[in-house]
């Protein structure tokens, strides 16, 4: 009879090992998912000028570590009903990170840059871009936000290279065939310089002038353009699904991350689970055989 309760009690105390490895796994993937709202909160800043993810990232990944903290302190001081409420909270949490996946592969489900034929970098037009995204840079008083934003990062400031002269060997500035060669950011191709269509004559990369042989085309892109370094095109169509392109590799990027970590927080959950019913089930026995 001894040696049934002993092995009961080591059956018992595996459990709680194992719902005490389940919170470590909760807890790391808590401080990632802060990760990822952090980074999400640094690019809305400096990159993607458009605050709207890293919110909700952050709060649930505040909220999951908390929830951990919780469940370490009901294995550790064996309060079954502490260990009950940890569960449940995670499941919440699962739940949440479940809705917050599915609007962000939603909301960045349309919309892609286009190859032009003369250069490796793609255009953008916000025709392409439907939905809550699309609906907010479209807001004048929320896009004043945004081109501010722009602006403060200096998002043209490493529009500008150098090319090595062949003949000189002195560093000038890049020809147009170079130009066209270089890959460029979204908000790169869509806010620095003129749409491709224009066909606009090359000066450098941020300063352009309309070419007097060609008749001016009906993309209003081309009549917002200017060549002042604080305006650029800012307030073009382009600059807006450039910023939009951007925000969709951004999210994509968050989203695969969180499939990830929501992956992982499914399978410690049900494990979880399974250790707290089976403990509860060995706690009852074992007090019977008292």
């Amino acid at each position: 009879m001894r040696g049934g309760n002993r092995m009961l009690r080591e059956d018992i105390q595996g459990d709680t090992s194992i719902l005490g490895l389940v919170n470590y796994i909760t807890f790391l993937v808590s401080a990632t998912v802060l990760g990822v709202g952090f980074w999400l909160a640094s690019r809305a800043k400096l990159t993607d000028c458009i605050a709207m993810l890293h919110g909700p990232v952050v709060v649930l990944g505040a909220l999951l570590m908390v929830i951990s903290l919780m469940g370490f302190a009901g294995t550790s001081f064996r309060q079954s009903w502490l260990v009950r409420l940890y569960l449940v909270a995670t499941f919440l949490i699962i739940l949440g990170l479940f809705g917050l996946i599915v609007f962000i592969f939603a909301s960045t489900d349309r919309g892609a840059g286009q190859a032009i034929t003369k250069g490796r970098f793609l255009e953008y037009r916000l025709d392409d871009y439907k939905g809550l995204l699309h609906d907010r840079v479209a807001d004048p008083k929320y896009w004043d936000t945004v081109r501010t934003c722009l602006r403060d990062g200096d998002a043209c400031a490493d529009m500008k290279e150098l090319e090595r002269d062949p003949n000189t060997g002195k560093f000038v500035e890049e020809t147009p065939d170079t130009f066209y060669t270089r890959k460029l950011s979204p908000i790169q191709s869509g806010c620095c310089k003129p749409p491709t269509g224009c066909d606009f004559i090359y000066i450098n990369e941020t300063y352009w002038t309309p070419n007097p042989g060609v008749p001016v085309i009906s993309d209003p892109d081309c009549s917002t353009w200017t060549n002042d370094q604080q305006t650029l095109c800012f307030d073009c169509g382009s600059c807006k699904a450039g910023v939009l392109a951007g925000i969709k590799k951004t999210w994509r990027i968050a989203g695969v991350l969180l499939i990830l970590w929501l992956f992982i927080l499914v399978i410690a959950y049900v494990t979880g689970c399974t250790a707290f019913r089976n403990a509860n089930i060995r706690t009852r026995r074992s007090a019977r055989c008292r």
